[in-house]
């Protein structure tokens, strides 16, 4: 019986070490000496290398004896249960165990048991994970999340007397780099500024990379505003320097806005917004340079905020207007088509011209809708225009370089036009910026609008991004001639030189000169007389009007041409006709 008994006590000894042998837990049994008892087929592997605690016991799931860290043969008192984080090494490959421990009486001896799970994979999405969330995946440089708990870690510790100073820095045209020479290049090139900030700063600053080609640096300590300056300075002139990528040699610089801790505020945010208008001051004015937030730009800040909630409700409310302004055959004096102007008016009937906040809107990527709104505003004035100035005029549009690029709006736009009825008398009005991306607007869009009928203009021309390697490929029917070289034009013997040159241009590649802010008619005279342009606009022939004032409009542009008829060649200044002589 005895045997029978031996036989079934071996034969579950047996099936339980098996058992414990398919565990995936690495189990262990040791003695107070160390001398290993019991070891599975998972802990065999540890058995063999050292292992060492890294890391204090971990969590309260069981009562604990928190802030001691135990190795792999430290006797945990009994009834306590110590988990730890340990490191293994076999000399291949280190890897990450979390080891509980429990020391268990048997046969009047204390012995320590352990179990051990492999986590080495977890640890190594946890670092994965963490790295995601605080640092920039292009660049490796902190990212936004990063550098605000590092600028909210400074206020915390911050003491009477301590300074630093936050550096908003972005790139001046940086999509450009990206339409002209392609992402791939301005990745690359954002990496090689980000090494360039590393390099230049101090080594108790902090670079950071918070989106797109904006930067940040945090400057700790700050001393003196000079010393400040002069670390920006360098900032800048580096940046400045070319960059060589992929054969390209690439011109680059940044404009820099900076605020300083105590006396521009005391939170992240505060600092930040104050840094951030810098920026934009800086941006604003010569582009490369630097600006430190001052009080009064406080003042200008809560306006822009007050024009940024206005807009939005104005889209919201449908607060504008369209205005239309005339543009005249000059030989003819015969209106041919309308610029489409958009009016801000708010509740009290306040009238904003545009350049009071379309800058805004397409910075805030709200032109889209106001787009729209002058598509449809303009759809809905053509019988009114057609019965007072005829059914051959056409309707221009302005669109922003920067939706001419986006083709989500593009062919929204285009889809708005042919549910007119009638795309084939509008003209669209792009700068010579939109060209710059020629794969997104030249290559994809405008072919599109060709084969609808829609004309194509190129507004502003000579002020933006003029080349004549890239005029050359452009397929527009007419450019309009910037008013800063119109304005005085019989006075102005340089302005009238670049007019020609412009003029001899555009009609090799058979384009229509439209002449903008045409106001006096000795300006009107000389390009009639001087020059083959054909078209102009100006106020000299009609301010912008609304469709209910179509009537007031059109007897404007007729009691213009009236006096035109009368007018002659030498009502011109002597020396305007002299000039036109040599033309």
């Amino acid at each position: 019986m005895s045997d029978i008994v031996s036989d079934q006590l071996d034969q579950e000894g047996s099936l339980l070490r098996q058992i414990i042998d398919l565990l995936p837990v690495g189990l262990t049994l040791r003695s107070q000496d160390g001398r290993l008892i019991l070891c599975n087929a998972a802990a065999t592997p540890n058995v063999s290398s050292t292992a060492q605690a890294t890391s204090s016991p971990a969590g309260n799931l069981l009562p604990v004896r928190t802030g001691v860290a135990r190795g792999a043969h430290d006797i945990v008192p009994l009834g306590e249960i110590s988990r730890v984080e340990e490191t293994a090494s076999d000399g291949a490959a280190e890897r990450t165990l979390w080891t509980s421990q429990r020391s268990v009486r048997f046969n009047d001896e204390t012995l320590v048991l352990s179990a051990s799970i492999d986590i080495t994979e977890r640890k190594s999405i946890e670092r994965e994970l963490e790295r995601l969330a605080y640092l920039d995946a292009l660049t490796g440089l902190p990212n936004r999340t990063s550098i605000e708990l590092h600028i909210n870690d400074l206020l915390h510790r911050s003491r009477e007397g301590d300074r630093f100073a936050v550096a908003f820095i972005d790139l001046d045209n940086f999509k450009h780099v990206n339409d002209y020479y392609g992402h791939a290049i301005g990745d690359a090139l954002l990496i090689e500024v980000a090494k360039r900030l590393s390099a230049v700063i101090r080594a108790s600053d902090t670079p950071a990379r918070i989106s797109g080609d904006e930067f940040v640096l945090v400057l700790e300590p700050v001393g003196s505003l000079q010393e400040l300056s002069s670390l920006v300075n360098r900032v800048l002139q580096d940046i400045k320097r070319p960059f060589y990528i992929d054969n390209f040699e690439i011109f680059a610089s940044a404009s820099v806005g900076v605020s300083l801790f105590p006396e521009h505020g005391g939170s992240y945010d505060a600092l930040r917004r104050s840094a951030d208008y810098a920026m934009y001051r800086a941006k604003s004015g010569t582009k490369g340079s630097a600006a430190v937030f001052d009080t009064n730009m406080s003042k200008e800040l809560s306006a822009r905020m007050a024009l940024e909630q206005r807009l939005r409700l104005a889209i919201h409310d449908r607060q504008f207007r369209c205005a239309f302004q005339p543009k005249v055959d000059i030989a003819s004096d015969q209106v041919v088509g309308f610029e489409a102007l958009v009016r801000l008016r708010d509740e009290a009937g306040v009238i904003d011209m545009p350049g009071s906040f379309i800058a805004l809107a397409v910075e805030l990527g709200l032109i889209d809708p106001i787009t729209h709104f002058v598509l449809k505003a303009s759809d809905a004035a053509f019988d009114q225009l057609d019965s007072a100035f005829g059914t051959h005029t056409t309707i221009s549009i302005n669109i922003a370089a920067k939706q001419a690029s986006d083709q989500h709006f593009m062919n929204s736009f285009i889809e708005a036009l042919k549910e007119t009825g009638r795309a084939d008398r509008y003209m669209v009005e792009v700068t010579e910026e939109a060209f710059v991306a020629a794969d997104a607007f030249q290559t994809n869009i405008l072919p599109v609008l060709r084969r609808m009928g829609v004309g194509i203009s190129i507004d502003d021309f000579g002020t933006g991004y003029s080349s004549l390697s890239r005029f050359a490929e452009i397929s527009a029917d007419e450019i309009k001639i910037d008013r800063s070289f119109i304005t005085a034009i019989h006075r102005r013997p340089q302005n009238q030189s670049i007019l020609k040159a412009i003029e001899t241009l555009s009609h090799s590649v058979g384009m229509k000169i439209v002449a903008e802010g045409v106001e006096s008619s000795e300006e009107l005279e000389f390009l009639r007389i001087a020059t083959k342009i054909q078209i102009a606009q100006g106020y000299y022939f009609a301010k912008p009007f609304f469709i209910d004032d179509t009537a007031v409009a059109h007897r404007a542009v007729t009691d213009t041409r009236a006096v035109q008829i009368a007018r002659t060649a030498w009502d011109m200044p002597r020396a305007c006709v002299a000039n036109s002589r040599a033309w």
